[in-house]
């Protein structure tokens, strides 16, 4: 199934879509989709008969898939040809930060480039939205503690991030940072996520273009690495890392600029669309 959330900001009501690509109502079955539901979706989603499901209005918002996570954990340098346009070495553990939930934002939503930023960039990159608690599970059984998948776009200032010191997360956490969706695609529909095409592209120039077999850690040794660490919750979001091709790989350097439009595809997961805007 691809579920999705709908409606304005902080209002979404959660959805499905059927088979003809429209959007159907699930507010008769479940009251969103976020940590307090996503656990038992799938049981109470099972035999579903989705056409019967009310329509809604064509043009209708669509919000981020999920309603806003416990955490958001990000894998830094997890591709090997990003960490070589980086210029640093390939990790030998999982490069882990977090990223503020209230950097959530819907696929379609606006980027707001904040004030007295000057180096906003791109990251297309593979959500896994938890479905089951995860603590302490080996890599054989990681997956299946997995809900579905999203596409994710990793906004990150590299100026906060790089060079004003102490932790990522200042760079990564401003709001509209991290649009997700448009949906979150549930497990039988993705047969190996390490063999997924992703791509970006910026103002109608591809920047982006990869597959997820270039990952350093799967998904799978990612879901476990950090369960050693943190108690995986139903709802929260991992960020699996980004491919080459970001901004600040280019010599020299390119960042957003206000007028700018990202473009971010995922195989089997849609595509998600932002405008960038400087913020006043």
């Amino acid at each position: 199934m691809k579920l999705l959330r709908y409606g304005q900001v902080g209002s979404e009501q959660p959805g499905v879509l059927d088979r003809s690509g429209n959007i159907r109502s699930l507010s008769s079955v479940i009251n969103d989709l976020g940590p307090a539901t996503l656990g038992s979706v799938q049981a109470k989603l099972a035999g579903l008969s989705i056409e019967s499901l009310p329509l809604c209005p064509p043009g209708t918002r669509v919000g981020a898939p999920i309603a806003r996570p416990g955490k958001i954990v990000c894998i830094g340098l997890n591709y090997r040809a990003h960490a070589v346009e980086a210029g640093m070495p390939i990790p030998l553990e999982p490069v882990v930060f977090l990223k503020a939930s209230s950097s959530l934002s819907g696929p379609y939503d606006p980027v707001i480039l904040p004030v007295n930023s000057s180096k906003c960039d791109w990251e297309v990159e593979l959500g896994v939205i938890i479905g089951r608690k995860a603590k302490r599970v080996s890599p054989d059984a990681a997956l299946d503690h997995v809900l579905g998948y999203c596409v994710v776009n990793d906004v990150s200032e590299r100026a906060f991030q790089l060079e004003r010191g102490g932790q990522w997360t200042k760079g990564k956490s401003a709001d509209t940072f991290c649009p997700v969706g448009p949906y979150l695609v549930t497990t039988d529909e993705i047969a190996n996520p390490q063999a997924l095409r992703l791509r970006c592209e910026v103002s109608g120039r591809v920047a982006q273009d990869s597959s997820t077999s270039d990952m350093i850690f799967s998904v799978a040794d990612a879901i476990s690495y950090l369960s050693f660490f943190m108690t995986l919750e139903p709802g929260d979001l991992i960020c699996t890392g980004t491919p080459q091709g970001v901004g600040h790989g280019h010599k020299p350097p390119i960042y957003l600029q206000d007028g700018d439009v990202m473009t971010l595809s995922i195989e089997g997961l849609g595509e998600q669309r932002q405008p960038v805007v400087a913020e006043r």
